[in-house]
């Protein structure tokens, strides 16, 4: 399995080369609550992973998504704080996460 930074890496690059970029100077990143990607981790990491791409000294922005699921017995979306949690209206466990679990690259910033 791929560190989910190297795989953003590769999405970045792949990109930028396919538009003709020289440089990228941003990247956002979208990153769910639910995900079990730890922001922090991501931005210690970024600059090593980017070094010698065209995203070496870009500069990282990280959204987080919320997490959210289906209730089964409520039949709404209700925010999901954390894997195994609740609904947090009726107390059920019968929960399909529909928000919160994906890593996505959002937008590049390009020179």
């Amino acid at each position: 399995m791929k560190w989910p930074l190297a795989s953003a890496v590769e999405i970045i690059e792949a990109t930028a080369h396919r538009n003709g970029v020289a440089r990228v100077r941003a990247v956002w990143l979208e990153i769910g609550a639910l995900s079990h990607v730890e922001p922090e981790a991501m931005r210690f990491c970024f600059g090593v992973v980017t070094r010698g791409s065209l995203a070496d000294r870009a500069r990282l922005e990280i959204a987080i998504t919320p997490g959210a699921a289906w209730c089964m017995p409520c039949g709404v979306t209700v925010p999901l704080p954390a894997l195994g949690a609740p609904c947090l209206q009726c107390g059920s466990y019968q929960l399909t996460v529909a928000q919160g679990e994906t890593m996505r690259v959002k937008e590049i910033d390009v020179a």
